[in-house]
């Protein structure tokens, strides 16, 4: 029996989550074509008979703007120095830039064994393949290489393999009933926030925070859900309410239905947005909002 924690790392954008949601086989987070789209470490356990992956979902590699995204790329740090086995996610559709190799050199100079999934091969022309293998290979990148489509299933038995291939020997280092280490109301907040990301265009979905108030399922089966969409500014309140509330309605269908997938039952669901100017920038909103931010020391 083999079983061990392996960070998921890349840039943002690269295809962690899907990656991630496609080799465990159940949403265990979210995802959307825009950066910063996971903000905390997000574990997703995909069991085998002969050995247990624990993959660790961690926060894209972005150039820090505010507190928030700063605390994000320290805990993609963090979770790269406590694992079994190093995934670095590569976007094969962006090619190899000179700094995707220099991060790649930095994750890979330690003891701890790396492999690259280079993704979304299914949109992007083939010969190009060789090219950026090359390209990393003459560059003193020595780990092995795996070109994958999560969204066509392409090669993820594979990587799959050469993954548990690396882990230590040992039992189950989490209950096989386990697929997260998140609960079931922080992945309604996690729906939200996926359905804003997807819906509003710019800076405004990520200056969003999701506030479950009520999370419960009453007598007759259905889940009531009442939850906040904390904002930074009072314009971007207007833009996610919209003319007459249409696009706060509209949003908040579309991630009702999720959750009904994800809860299995019918959810009752009630949202209000508020401002909280500059939240990202305030380490005491940022707990209050379920970020792990320490207080800085006197």
């Amino acid at each position: 029996m083999k079983s061990g924690y392996v960070a998921v790392i890349g840039r943002a954008n690269a295809g962690k989550s899907t990656l991630v949601n496609v080799m465990v086989g159940e949403k265990v987070a979210i995802v959307s074509p825009k950066p910063q789209t996971t903000r905390d470490a997000i574990m997703g356990v995909l069991n085998r008979e002969n050995y247990q992956i624990v993959f660790v979902d961690t926060p894209g590699l972005y150039k820090a703007g505010n507190a928030l995204s700063e605390s994000m790329m320290k805990t993609t740090n963090s979770t790269a120095k406590d694992v079994d086995v190093i995934l670095f996610v590569h976007d094969g559709h962006a090619g190899v830039s000179d700094e995707d190799i220099s991060l790649i050199r930095r994750y890979s100079s330690g003891d701890i064994p790396v492999l690259i999934a280079y993704t979304k091969i299914d949109i992007m022309p083939r010969e190009n393949i060789p090219a950026d293998v090359k390209k990393l290979f003459e560059a003193g990148i020595g780990c092995d290489i795996y070109p994958v489509s999560a969204r066509k299933g392409t090669n993820i038995k594979k990587l799959e393999a050469a993954i548990a291939n690396l882990l230590p020997e040992g039992d189950r280092v989490i209950p096989e009933d386990i697929v997260s280490d998140k609960s079931a109301k922080f992945m309604v907040a996690e729906i939200m926030r996926e359905k804003i990301l997807l819906k509003y265009d710019k800076e405004i979905p990520h200056g969003v925070a999701i506030v479950v108030n009520v999370f419960k399922q009453q007598e007759n089966g259905v889940w009531e859900v009442n939850l906040d969409i904390v904002c930074e500014k009072p314009n971007h309140k207007a833009i996610l309410i919209g003319k007459q509330g249409r696009a706060l309605k509209e949003v908040s269908s579309f991630a009702r239905k999720d959750m009904e997938k994800f809860l299995g039952g019918k959810v009752f669901l009630t949202t209000y947005v508020k401002v909280k100017e500059d939240w990202r920038d305030r380490p005491d909103l940022m707990r209050d909002y379920g970020y792990d931010i320490k207080p800085k020391k006197n």
